[in-house]
């Protein structure tokens, strides 16, 4: 029986892109990208939404080749190992191994595909992750906090929404990134 996670990286301010769709400024260095591989580790499965998809599938060959920096190569292996479904009603079709498409968000789905995992499920993307913390599927949500303030953009969690939440872990890392992490109690 697996778990359902939401981990994102954002700004202070709570936004994972910035009004202008970038976020450049969200990318790890290499020791929150070590960090991030290890954590990972555990995850056997993800769900996304669709431009979160989009953005992720790099992975199918990034890291790849001959001389790319081990914590990419590491981590592209671990992409490529895991089952993904993404979650869209516009995308044509998916073009990544171990991936399948789903045309519409139904959390009896999402609830069957968790339990029969053997491990973590990480779900990404806003929107997708609002409706399962709205369904109350997410069991736990980790957040890297980027130090920076960018004023407006794509939103990590959903507005209005209300959680419970109990501070299970955080670490801090040199270069000012803080990792939070909460079990959803309610």
């Amino acid at each position: 029986m697996g778990q359902l996670v939401y981990v994102g990286i954002g700004s202070l301010d709570g936004y994972v892109a910035d009004e202008d769709g970038d976020f450049a400024w969200s990318a790890p260095d290499e020791e929150v990208h070590a960090y991030l591989n290890e954590r990972d580790r555990r995850v056997t499965a993800e769900l996304y939404g669709r431009r979160l998809y989009e953005v992720m599938k790099v992975w199918e060959t990034y890291g790849a080749a001959p001389g790319s920096p081990d914590v990419e190569r590491d981590y592209g292996e671990q992409w490529r190992g895991r089952s993904k479904v993404v979650f869209s009603r516009t995308l044509p079709s998916v073009d990544t191994s171990r991936t399948r498409l789903e045309r519409r968000f139904d959390p009896a789905v999402v609830r069957r595909f968790v339990d029969d995992a053997d491990g973590e499920v990480g779900i990404g993307g806003p929107e997708l992750a609002g409706q399962a913390l709205r369904a109350g599927l997410v069991e736990r949500v980790e957040y890297y906090v980027v130090p920076v303030v960018v004023g407006g953009g794509t939103p990590w969690l959903p507005p209005g929404l209300r959680l419970d939440l109990r501070l299970v872990g955080h670490h801090r890392f040199g270069c000012g990134v803080v990792h939070l992490v909460y079990d959803v109690t309610g």
